[in-house]
């Protein structure tokens, strides 16, 4: 397998959990970073799609359009994506957000309503866009048909389908069943979107994965509707530990959500969830009392914490040798 290509939606699925209050500053800092971090695909806009803001979905602050010209305005590396619901978003607004930066297009239906995204898959082609089938709610149809509908898609012209599980519903044996039989049936890559109300986000992520999925999604600290997503820095860490290949960085994606996406959602009432000291245990395999000694010797010798976790995990360090956490942050800091 290649490299795997992460998306990650924080603005666009979290912007539910802001009840779709991003602002044009927001927008940048959190592109900014995540660019930076190394993520491949950043999706924004209303959480319901393209002129979702409407009295049934939730008004925007900002309009989409303002948004992707925000977010053109300062990414460097990273494409600029958008979903689009047919009957919601249309042709014209496609087109214009193309106009404004956006690169790629998210067509998102009912599994079996694939039918539907004929005339906007075919056109978002014709612009020049990146054409994501997205089957929104996997969970509710066979594996069977999950596939005839995927096939709809590429014969409009996807260049990737996705299996979405838009209900965090699904558990990892049918993921692993709808994702093998996507990769075996389509000539296209898959793409797999876990929500985390059953707990699975991770592990379903890490499923679709291992049955071949190439195009993964996360939002910074799990931001989303429901429960949320899959956790994109907890998502790199799994992925940088499981040996897959990715742009993404590690502790500037961490940095993306604690430094950068925690303050502005604050603004709005929401925390994300504290999942950075616990990953980075887990990423090193140290034991949990390690980390109160870890931050004091970051204050005491300048060196960030997680370094100092990272080599302990490297030495094998086990329960009971806390003190080597301040012999290993001298040493890190005489290199510097």
């Amino acid at each position: 397998m290649g490299k795997i290509l992460i998306t990650d939606t924080s603005l666009r699925d979290g912007n539910h959990s802001v009840k779709h209050q991003f602002s044009v500053d927001d927008v940048k800092k959190v592109v900014t970073a995540l660019d930076e971090a190394g993520i491949d695909i950043i999706e924004l806009g209303h959480g319901d799609g393209l002129t979702g803001s409407t009295i049934n979905y939730g008004f925007s602050k900002e309009s989409d359009m303002d948004l992707i010209k925000a977010a053109s305005s300062v990414v460097k590396n990273a494409k600029i994506a958008v979903l689009l619901l047919p009957g919601i978003g249309t042709v014209p607004d496609m087109q214009k957000a193309y106009e404004y930066g956006a690169r790629v297009v998210r067509v998102a239906t009912h599994v079996t309503e694939a039918d539907i995204s004929m005339e906007h898959i075919e056109k978002a082609k014709e612009m020049g866009y990146f054409t994501v089938g997205f089957l929104m709610m996997a969970h509710r149809a066979s594996v069977e048909r999950v596939v005839e509908e995927a096939k709809k898609m590429e014969s409009y012209g996807a260049d990737i389908v996705y299996a979405t599980d838009s209900a965090g519903a699904m558990l990892p044996n049918d993921v692993t069943a709808k994702i093998t039989a996507l990769r075996e049936s389509l000539s296209i890559p898959i793409g797999f979107h876990s929500h985390n109300n059953l707990g699975l986000a991770i592990g379903n992520s890490l499923a679709a994965l291992e049955a071949g999925a190439t195009y993964i999604d996360g939002s910074l600290g799990g931001l989303g509707a429901g429960a949320g997503n899959t956790a994109t820095e907890m998502l790199v860490g799994v992925m940088e530990k499981s040996g897959y290949d990715i742009n993404a960085d590690f502790f500037k994606t961490m940095d993306a959500a604690t430094q950068i996406l925690q303050p502005i959602v604050s603004q709005y009432g929401v925390s994300l969830p504290k999942i950075q000291d616990p990953l980075m245990l887990g990423y090193a395999g140290v034991y949990s009392s390690f980390m109160l000694h870890a931050k004091r010797a970051e204050e005491r010798f300048g060196v960030d914490y997680r370094e100092i976790i990272l080599e302990a995990g490297r030495r094998e360090a086990v329960g009971g040798q806390e003190d080597w956490l301040y012999e290993i942050a001298a040493e890190i800091a005489k290199k510097k």
